[in-house]
């Protein structure tokens, strides 16, 4: 049996990390067909894309023509319209955003309560399918109570300021890493997957990885 420990390096409104993330869910159950005793565990860590983004939100598609102009944005969004319906995913760009720290800081709670992947599944979710708002309390809150965290304790948790050092801390080790694109995957803190790969991609670094296991 290989117990397998994923890092997930990633920013809650990067398209490809939703994306990233349902490829490695189909990864995961394929290489589960033929080793069912392999376990699976999976620790979101922040990354800022912008480190400089405003508190104060914008719809997701005034800010991205702005930085790639109006033809590209369109081409992106078709591109990953039907990368995510392949997915189960339905990208609709009509979310607002800004910084993500408040939302990271929020996955820190998801983590003491043994509810990180719910949270950031739900993040996503909200920012990215039902047009949500990633700096808004309230989406944020709805988000994690649909994970299963009370509502009271996520409200005041992000009132509080809690959260904040963990996720600097986690930023800078990313920075310092040489990081500089999410997704990024560290598989057995040796193998590793840039970007949101295909299924195939995944498998051949969980074998690689299983393979180390074994000859450990």
């Amino acid at each position: 049996m290989t117990a397998f420990r994923i890092k997930i390096i990633s920013d809650n409104i990067c398209p490809f990390c939703h994306l990233g993330r349902a490829r490695l869910d189909r990864a995961i159950a394929q290489f589960r067909e033929t080793s069912p005793a392999d376990t699976f565990d999976i620790s979101w860590h922040a990354y800022h894309l912008d480190p400089n983004a405003p508190t104060t939100s914008e719809p997701v598609l005034e800010m991205v023509a702005r930085k790639y102009g109006a033809a590209r944005t369109a081409a992106m969004q078709q591109r990953l319209r039907q990368a995510g319906a392949s997915e189960g995913i339905n990208f609709t760009f009509a979310g607002r955003t800004g910084s993500t720290r408040d939302s990271h800081r929020l996955i820190q709670l998801g983590r003491q309560r043994n509810a990180e992947d719910s949270v950031v599944r739900e993040i996503m979710r909200m920012y990215f399918e039902e047009e949500g708002d990633i700096t808004a309390e309230e989406d944020l809150v709805g988000a994690a109570e649909r994970a299963g965290l009370d509502a009271d304790e996520a409200r005041g948790w992000l009132r509080e300021g809690k959260g904040g050092k963990e996720v600097d801390r986690e930023v800078a080790e990313a920075y310092a890493m040489g990081v500089t694109g999410v997704p990024h995957f560290v598989i057995n803190d040796r193998f590793e997957v840039h970007g949101a790969e295909d299924v195939p991609v995944f498998l051949e670094q969980f074998r690689r990885a299983k393979e180390a296991d074994a000859a450990a």
